[in-house]
C-alpha cells in the first residue's frame, strides 16, 4: 500500500483485528504505533511484530499521526479516537484498510458482503459453501473470525465478508460489488446512540453495485428502496415476484437472476426453519449476483453445516424434554426466531442487553412459555417485562454472579420447570460478556450442564 508507505499510523486495540491490521501496515511499509488498554494484549505482540512501537492506553494520538486504525468496538466518543478526530486525524477499521489496499491492486478481489441484526455467520458461511462448490478461491472473513486484510493479503479472489454494524461505521469507503441486508432490529443501541444510527451504519452494506434484501423486514425493504446501488434485489420467505428471490412449492426459487428457476429444496436447508430459509436466500442471491450457477447453489446449500451454539439439539431426556443451545441468540430479535421454533418452552434467557427492549420480545411469545429462568446483568428487565405481558408464567430470577458452575444452578432451575414434551431453550436474547468470555463459552457451559445433569455424556 504505497500511499501508507512512511507515514505514521496508530492501530487502536492489540486484539485479533490490531494485530493483522499492524502486519498489513508494516508490509505497506509505514510506521506503526499500537496502543491498549491491557498491557497482557501488548506484551503478547512484543514477540509477533517486530517493528512495532507497542504503547499502553494512550489517549492522545503520538505527534505526527496521519491515521489511526481502530479495532471495531471503540466507540467514536472514547477518548483517544475522539482527540485524534479533533485534531483532524482520520479513523477507519480494518476492513476499511482492507477496501484501501484492494484499490491498489491491479486485479483486486470480488467482495460479497453481508449484515443484520440477526444470521450473518449462517448466511456468510452458507455463502462461502455455494462459492467452494462453484470452484471459487473463496473464503469467509470479517466478522466471521479471519480479520478481511489477513485474507486479502493471502490473495484470495472471492472475499465473502461478514460485517458488523461496528464494523460499517470505520468502513466509509466500502462498496461491495454485492451486498445483502437480512434483518434489522434493536440491538448496539448503547454503541450507536440509537435506532437511526443503527440502522444507517448497517445501510452501508447496500452501497454497491447490487444491493439485496429482505422484503419481509419493513425496515429493510425501506433501506433497499432508498438504497443507490445499481441492481437492488429482494429476497421473501413467501412466493416471489419477477426480481426476487423466494419460495414456491417446497423449493428456493430466483426470478432475480434467472427466469423462475427452482434451485433447492427447503427440506436440504439447515439450520431449518424460517431464519435458516431467509439466510439461504440472502447467501443464494449473493452467489447468484457473482454469476454462480444453480448447480452449485443446490452443493454448496445441501453441504453447509451450521455453527455451533446455533440452535442444537443437546440431548433429549428419559423424561422427553429436549434440550436445546442456541447461545448465539444474542439479542431479542434472534430469541424470537429461536422461541418461534417450539410450542413449550423453559427459557433460560438474560445477560447485556445493550439497551435493547424486549416487551415486544415478552409479548409475542409468551403463549410459548412453560417458564423462564432469568441470568444475567439484565435479568431483572426481562423479569418486569415477563410480569407485565405474561404474569403467570413461573419466574426463577437467579443471582449466579458468584456461582462458580451458573449455568448448572440455571439448568437446574430449567429442569424442575419443565414438563414431558417441553423444551428447555437457551436462548439468552443478550450478549453474555457479564458472565462468559463469549456466546460460544455460555453455550459450551450451558451442553456440559445440560450433559451432566441428565447423564448423556
Amino acid at each position: 500500500m504505497t500511499k501508507l508507505a512512511g507515514s505514521k499510523v496508530l492501530v487502536a486495540g492489540a486484539g485479533v483485528t490490531g494485530r493483522s491490521a499492524a502486519e498489513a501496515l508494516l508490509a505497506a511499509g509505514a510506521e506503526v504505533v499500537v496502543t491498549d488498554s491491557s498491557r497482557e494484549r501488548l506484551a503478547a505482540l512484543e514477540t509477533l511484530l517486530e517493528g512495532v512501537e507497542l504503547v499502553a492506553g494512550l489517549v492522545q494520538p503520538p505527534a505526527g499521526t496521519s491515521l489511526v486504525v481502530t479495532s471495531p468496538g471503540w466507540q467514536p466518543s472514547s477518548p483517544l479516537l475522539a482527540a485524534a478526530s479533533s485534531a483532524g486525524i482520520e479513523v477507519i477499521g480494518e476492513v476499511e484498510l482492507a477496501w484501501r489496499m484492494a484499490a491498489e491492486l491491479a486485479d483486486p478481489p470480488v467482495w460479497l458482503a453481508v449484515t443484520g441484526t440477526n444470521g450473518k455467520t449462517t448466511t456468510v458461511g452458507m455463502l462461502e459453501s455455494i462459492l467452494l462448490a462453484a470452484g471459487a478461491d473463496a473464503v469467509a472473513c470479517g466478522n466471521v473470525g479471519l480479520p478481511v486484510v489477513d485474507a486479502l493479503l493471502a490473495g484470495r479472489r472471492v472475499l465473502a465478508v461478514e460485517l458488523s454494524s461496528f464494523q460499517l461505521h470505520w468502513a466509509p469507503s466500502v462498496r461491495p460489488q454485492a451486498g445483502a441486508l437480512l434483518n434489522l432490529a434493536e440491538d448496539h443501541l448503547d454503541w450507536h446512540g440509537g435506532m437511526d444510527a443503527y440502522a444507517r451504519a448497517k445501510a452501508g452494506i447496500l452501497t454497491g453495485d447490487v444491493a439485496i434484501g429482505w422484503l419481509d423486514d419493513d425496515l429493510v425493504a425501506d433501506l433497499l428502496e432508498a438504497s443507490p446501488a445499481r441492481d437492488q434485489v429482494g429476497f421473501t420467505l413467501h412466493e416471489p415476484q419477477e426480481g426476487q428471490l423466494g419460495v414456491r412449492g417446497g423449493w428456493l426459487v430466483d426470478r432475480a437472476f434467472a427466469d423462475d428457476e427452482p434451485l433447492v429444496e427447503v427440506a436440504k436447508i439447515r439450520p431449518a426453519g424460517p431464519p435458516g430459509i431467509a439466510d439461504a436466500l440472502a447467501a443464494t442471491a449473493l452467489a447468484r449476483a457473482y454469476g454462480v450457477p444453480s448447480e452449485a447453489v443446490r452443493e454448496g446449500l445441501e453441504a453447509f453445516e451450521p455453527a455451533a451454539h446455533r440452535a442444537v439439539v443437546v440431548t433429549v431426556d428419559g423424561a422427553n424434554v429436549r434440550y436445546v443451545n442456541d447461545s448465539k441468540a444474542t439479542n431479542p430479535h434472534a430469541a424470537v426466531a429461536s422461541l418461534r421454533a417450539f410450542d413449550s418452552v423453559v427459557w433460560i434467557a438474560g445477560g447485556l442487553l445493550k439497551g435493547a427492549s424486549v416487551d415486544d420480545m415478552v409479548r409475542t411469545e409468551a403463549h410459548r412459555l412453560r417458564g423462564a429462568v432469568l441470568i444475567g446483568q439484565d435479568r431483572q428487565v426481562i423479569a418486569d417485562a415477563l410480569a407485565r405481558h405474561a404474569p403467570d408464567v413461573p419466574v426463577r430470577l437467579l443471582d449466579v454472579a458468584d456461582d462458580e458452575e451458573p449455568m448448572r444452578t440455571a439448568v437446574l432451575a430449567a429442569q424442575d420447570l419443565a414438563h414431558p414434551g417441553d423444551t428447555v431453550l437457551l436462548a439468552p436474547a443478550a450478549a453474555s460478556m457479564d458472565m462468559f468470555r463469549d456466546y460460544a463459552h455460555r453455550g459450551q457451559a450451558f451442553t456440559d450442564a445440560v450433559r451432566l445433569l441428565t447423564g448423556d455424556r
